[in-house]
């Protein structure tokens, strides 16, 4: 049996991709501050001032909806799985579609290995949680 996009759209638990995609910034927080925060910010040339200087509104807010575009992307994979299945296919999404299309990025870019892992490192975590997220709250 197949379904089509609309039949794909309804059997989303759209509770579930809200819940995902606010897991990053859980993780993030965490990535980007006590964990990671001072390395990162000497990987890619932040400064307090500069981080100070943008605009957090903004930020965060295209931040969620671009984590709820991957929250809703990731449970039209996931389907029906269960919390193992989610919690994989997060892992596997984050490691080699994300983690390897910054890579290649990062290489033209002649960005640092350390700010690669640091980022890539972040997003692995992050996928695996929402598919856990949205495997377990399916």
């Amino acid at each position: 049996m197949t379904m089509d996009s609309s039949q794909v759209m309804m059997n989303i638990n759209w509770l579930a991709v809200l819940v995902a995609a606010a897991s990053g910034f859980v993780v993030g927080g965490l990535w980007y501050g006590p964990l990671f925060g001072k390395a990162w910010m000497a990987a890619c040339g932040m400064t307090d001032a500069k981080l100070r200087s943008g605009n957090p509104a903004r930020t965060y807010t295209a931040a969620f909806v671009l984590s709820l575009v991957a929250a809703a992307s990731l449970a039209m994979f996931i389907g029906g799985g269960d919390i193992k299945f989610g919690a994989f296919a997060g892992f596997m999404t984050g490691l080699t579609f994300v983690s390897v299309a910054l890579g290649i990025t990062y290489l033209f870019e002649q960005r640092s290995i350390k700010l690669w892992l640091i980022n890539s490192g972040y997003q692995v975590i992050f996928f695996t949680l929402m598919g856990a997220i949205l495997g377990a709250w399916h």
